[in-house]
């Protein structure tokens, strides 16, 4: 990372920026640290719509016309697996040079593109249906902006570095910028054919075509090639493409049910985890969500790895490898490192190399690091891999010893957070906008805030230090770790619990004050099993009630708090992320009939997208019979944990564990997903051996058949 005098930046301005297109009308493709986000035509004409390399924009524009009009618009839609993007348009009335305009609706225009090796590959097919020869007038517009992503975001910069003159070729057009980083950064626009015009921004050619007949231009978009632009090298490319992504989508057990429209759901949220997912020298990672958070993000990584965990565990090894290899190793106010600490973010663009944004490799998340000790050790029991946990020793010891240094400097020994300077995070939880933390009067608290999940995942961690150190043979240091969790629960308990609301506060001020209000960050301590039982049921009680459940998943706000506002992006919106947390820990629970609201509500959600895809997060307003949920503007879609909620909900439904220790598969109490009566799991690898599941719906119960096949496996039935 170069980082130029990142501790003496000035704090970046944000300014408006154009309304960016609704996310539901867009589509995006990815590949490694490339993606790209147009409309339904396949056009970039938004203002955050481009092509984007290292977290820059190589393509702003990037346009097709006939006859200087867009294509009328038949479809625009990305294939089942990811791989492609197809628009299917037709012709307007074009006009002639001399004479009447040619028929509209008798050319086929049909635009298939994808990414391979952070490339951009595009393939434009004109067919002719007219009886006579068509003479049609095509051009494409185009530039490259080289902006960075937080520019793009509205970020106002006080300088950028030199844009030269655009290189124009026979066949080829190249813009150049070097960056103030020292960086030069290149993009090049390169066709097939050699167009009639071309010019620093605009090709056109002039297409003769035959009746019933179809002529093809292929074009490309990346740094400089040796070869122009082919049939074979797109078809080529594309092969490489699919069957990479075939390969990705393999990993983990087999999940089909007897429901068309629920498997398409599943195969599609693993389609969005397998295009997320980059390949890193550590192993895979799931970025987070395109087109705003199309990097390595630790706490995003940790949640999506655990929503998986139980059937395709080679995640949370990947994400817990390259975490630990970033762990934070001196103190810094600009990046809000400690030594320790675990990464929340990593940008590679410009403007974090020059030290403007604090992002290169930033640290102010105070929830990460507990929840990659926490993940290690659900990793630890659903592999067994004592060897690899060896290797994060080091890590793992240096993340606990940073939340006892944290808990040591807060009077009830909570853990607690308020940004190092300006630039960073105000809020460093999950809610992580500026207004998600307030107390009941509505004013915003003083730090350092301690908020209640983040208690929980540090009980979590705590008790995994404790099991991982009394299984290294350290008992005195296992005892010292489960006294720490045994008081963190007890002051959550007494400090956070609200009596008169059945429920837990969302955070302490730096006062110690609760801020008495009724979110939904409390579901996450489920997760972790520090409530008591019956504050647990009291919790459940309260989540479904209609203040809280809209009917598609849980509020993150209740309707009755100040602050509430559906449409905004952490007071009453829903996530899917967010539920599915929930539900799995009402399941450690045995809250039956709640893990049954839970998934109802996503299930209708990710039924009534049409993509069958579930955004960030849609607006909180209550469901209306026949109607999709409200989609909120400029949510990420694909984004990692929405997609990895489907599989944390089946494993909340289907009360499943897995202790690879003990050979074991748990299943307690299993519900089936709503109108889905059967469900198969094949070839659910524990240690050295697999086990196929079927659930069955008989009547009121769910009966359960395995077939096991390798070392003593067994499953153990509880209810």
């Amino acid at each position: 990372m170069n980082d130029l005098a990142p501790e003496h930046a000035a704090p970046v301005e944000w300014g408006e920026i154009e309304e960016p297109r609704v996310p539901q009308r867009l589509y995006a493709l990815k590949d490694r640290d490339t993606f790209i986000v147009a409309d339904s035509h396949g056009d970039i004409v938004g203002a955050a719509d481009g092509l984007f390399h290292d977290d820059t924009r190589i393509l702003s524009r990037w346009e097709l016309t006939l006859g200087g009009r867009a294509p009328t618009l038949l479809s625009g839609a990305v294939s089942q697996d990811n791989v492609y993007f197809t628009s299917h348009g037709l012709n307007r009335a074009i006009p002639a040079p001399a004479g009447p305009a040619g028929p509209p609706g008798v050319v086929h225009i049909e635009r298939k593109r994808f990414l391979w090796d952070e490339r951009l590959y595009e393939r434009i097919r004109l067919t002719n249906y007219a009886p006579e020869v068509m003479e049609l007038p095509l051009m494409f517009q185009f530039a490259a902006d080289f902006r960075d992503m937080f520019e793009v975001r509205g970020a106002r910069r006080r300088g950028r570095g030199e844009l030269f003159a655009p290189q124009v070729l026979s066949q080829s057009v190249c813009f150049r910028y070097k960056g103030l980083d020292g960086v030069g950064r290149t993009s090049v626009v390169a066709f097939s054919e050699t167009p009639d015009v071309i010019a620093a921004g605009e090709a056109s050619f002039r297409m003769a075509i035959d009746a019933e007949q179809c002529r093809e231009i292929y074009v490309e978009v990346g740094d400089e090639g040796t070869e122009p632009p082919s049939r074979a090298r797109f078809r080529a490319a594309a092969a490489r493409a699919r069957f990479a992504m075939r390969e990705r989508r393999r990993q983990g057990a087999r999940i089909t049910t007897n429901g068309r429209l629920f498997n398409a759901w599943l195969d599609k949220s693993r389609s969005d985890l397998a295009l997320l997912t980059t390949p890193m020298p550590t192993g895979p990672y799931p970025y987070a969500g395109i087109p705003w958070f199309s990097t390595c993000f630790g706490r995003d990584g940790i949640i999506t790895a655990w929503q998986i965990l139980w059937f395709e565990p080679v995640l949370a090894k990947g994400v817990l490898s390259y975490l630990a290899s970033w762990q934070a190793q001196e103190t810094s106010a600009f990046r809000d490192s400690e030594p320790g600490k675990i990464m929340h973010e990593t940008r590679r663009g410009e403007m974090a190399a020059l030290g403007e944004v604090p992002f290169g490799r930033y640290y102010g998340g105070v929830d990460t690091t507990p929840l990659f000790v926490a993940l290690a050790g659900a990793y630890a029991q659903r592999t067994s891999d004592y060897a690899q946990i060896d290797q994060w020793w080091p890590a793992l010891e240096r993340a606990a010893g940073w939340l006892v240094m944290m808990a040591e400097r807060h009077p009830l020994g909570l853990i607690a957070y308020a940004r190092a300077m300006d630039g960073g995070l105000v809020n460093q939880g999950w809610k992580d906008s500026g207004d998600s933390i307030f107390h009941a009067d509505g004013r915003f608290p003083e730090g350092p805030v301690a908020l209640v999940e983040v208690q929980g995942y540090a009980y979590a961690a705590y008790r995994t230090m404790a099991d991982l150190t009394a299984r290294r043979g350290d008992n005195a240091a296992a005892e010292a770790w489960s006294a720490r969790a045994q008081h963190l629960r007890q002051v959550v308990e007494e400090r956070f619990w609200m009596d008169e609301a059945g429920f837990y506060g969302i955070a302490l001020d730096g006062q110690n004050e609760l801020c008495r209000v009724m979110a939904s960050n409390p579901g996450h301590l489920l997760l972790t099993g520090l409530p008591r039982a019956d504050r647990a049921q009291q919790m459940a009680e309260r989540m479904f009630s209609a203040d809280f459940f809209s009917g598609w998943g849980l509020r993150t706000l209740a309707v009755h708090e100040p602050r509430y506002n559906p449409m905004s992006y952490h007071n009453g919106s829903v996530w899917p992320h967010d539920t599915a947390v929930a539900a799995l820990g009402l399941s450690y629970y045995g809250e039956r009939g709640e893990r049954g609201e839970a998934d109802g509500g996503l299930v209708r959600s990710g039924r009534s997208q049409l993509d069958m895809r579930l955004p960030e997060l849609f607006c909180g307003f209550p469901r209306a019979a026949g109607e999709p949920p409200v989609a909120y503007p400029v949510a990420c879609l694909p984004q990692a944990w929405a997609a990895g909620s489907v599989f944390m909900l089946l494993q909340a439904c289907l009360g499943l564990s897995i202790d690879a220790e003990c050979s074991q598969v748990e299943v307690r109490d299993p519900v089936l997903p709503t109108g889905i009566d059967q469900l198969s799991i094949r070839d659910l690898r524990i240690g050295d051996g697999a086990i196929d599941l079927t659930f069955e719906r008989i009547g009121s119960r769910v009966a359960v058949h395995s077939n096991s096949r390798g070392p003593s496996l067994r499953v153990r039935y509880g209810g």
